[in-house]
């Protein structure tokens, strides 16, 4: 693909699918485990995708989980915000639930996201989203760390009786929200811009509610990249989850 030639969303999509092939040859070929082949795997995902987004688009920034951070981004328009390898320990572990973003801000909005998630051969875009035509869960289903769920978390789905589901990265859990298979996926205690850029993107194309659990929009391109919490639902339990938070806030 020449590169310089597609769109943003096209480029975003053939990067992360790119990348997650990689990945999964690398995990594939063996040699290296746990923590050792989580780290070969950030590293070369890393390089192949700021060398495609530097050839493609020379005049963008870029923030990527794996690189020294340019300070001078945060004058930029146009900001690419990458995770090479999200859900680091569910790769290195053999499992399946992991995914690579590739996000571009434009004006502190995710405006572009690619989220592939390799072991299931599917990328999510901002072009494709579509919001699952199913109903809304009764009880409603929540989508939790299998490890780290926070109290919040635990409380926010006590309130709203909801069901919750194990899985391991950010972007596989949005991702849950987005085809339809879950309802909410509620996050506070510590995530950065390249953990939500790209899902948050493909979250609002596909006409989901993605804030902060505050219910402030979520803005990207800070000179902190701290982002420590998130929401993503179908739009009708927006308010009811908003609410459970703040009332146990």
């Amino acid at each position: 693909m020449e590169f310089r030639t597609v769109t943003d969303v096209e480029l975003a999509a053939a990067v992360a699918e790119e990348a997650g092939d990689l990945l999964l040859a690398i995990r594939a070929r063996g040699g290296a485990t746990g923590k050792a082949l989580g780290d070969a795997g950030d590293a070369e995902a890393n390089r192949l995708i700021l060398d495609r987004l530097r050839r493609a688009r020379p005049d963008d920034f870029i923030l990527s989980e794996e690189s020294l951070d340019d300070g001078a981004r945060c004058a930029a328009r146009r900001v690419w915000i990458v995770d090479p390898l999200d859900g680091t320990r569910d790769y290195a572990d053999g499992l399946d639930d992991w995914a690579v973003h590739v996000g571009l801000a434009i004006d502190g909005r995710p405006a572009v996201g690619a989220v592939a998630v390799p072991t299931q051969r599917r990328v999510y875009t901002t072009a494709q989203a579509r919001q699952a035509a199913s109903a809304c869960g009764a009880p409603p289903r929540m989508v939790v760390s299998r490890t780290r769920a926070s109290s919040l978390v635990h409380q926010v789905g006590a309130a709203l009786a909801a069901t919750h589901r194990g899985m391991g990265s950010a972007g596989v859990k949005a991702m849950a929200v987005v085809d339809g298979r879950a309802d909410i996926y509620l996050h506070d205690g510590g995530q950065y811009e390249w953990d939500n850029c790209a899902p948050a993107a493909v979250a609002l194309a596909a006409g989901l509610h993605a804030s902060r659990i505050d219910g402030s929009p979520l803005v990207y391109n800070c000179a902190d990249p701290l982002l420590p919490d998130l929401l993503i639902c179908r739009p009708e339990l927006a308010e009811q989850v908003l609410a459970a938070v703040a009332a146990i806030r």
